[in-house]
């Protein structure tokens, strides 16, 4: 096993783009796009209007979370609302990312900070949420891939980043 470091250990707040006591939703301005999921547990109103219909234990319950989030990232773009619809894209990429966590490491633990952080043995974890994240995935991979949310996201970064 090799040793390395997780970067949430050196994360600091003050640093970062996004900011918990900025509402997003009144002042979109001051969102960025940022890469992969970055933002999507701190920007608020979406955190707590999105986060709340995530989840990901059996196949069943990521079918009806994913199908939620992506009408919700529909609605958001029916509004012309980026912000919401690119932060409900991002639920649907976390949904992958931390099923397959939890479909590859035993509890979804994957450094032992006992051991220097070295990364936990792969293929311990639980086949159903492999399930989820390719659930999650197809929604999140066709969320990226809608036309109107694509020119969105690139007048959005080219105008503010």
């Amino acid at each position: 096993m090799s040793s390395r470091k997780p970067s949430y250990l050196d994360f600091n707040i003050n640093t970062y783009a996004w900011k918990s006591d900025i509402d997003y939703l009144q002042h979109p301005e001051q969102y960025k796009v940022g890469k992969g999921e970055q933002g999507v547990l701190i920007c608020q109103p979406y955190k707590s209007d999105i986060g709340q219909h995530w989840r990901f234990k059996t196949e069943a319950v990521a079918k009806e979370s994913s199908n939620l989030i992506y009408a919700m990232f529909e609605s958001y773009l029916e509004k012309n609302d980026f912000v919401g619809a690119d932060m409900a894209r991002k639920y649907l990429q976390m949904g992958y990312t931390r099923a397959r966590r939890y479909a590859n490491y035993k509890g979804g633990r994957k450094y032992d900070k006992q051991d220097d952080y070295a990364l936990f043995d792969r293929g311990t974890g639980d086949p159903e949420k492999a399930k989820s994240a390719n659930i999650f995935y197809e929604f999140w991979k066709r969320a990226e891939g809608n036309p109107i949310y694509a020119a969105m996201k690139k007048d959005w970064k080219h105008a503010r980043g």
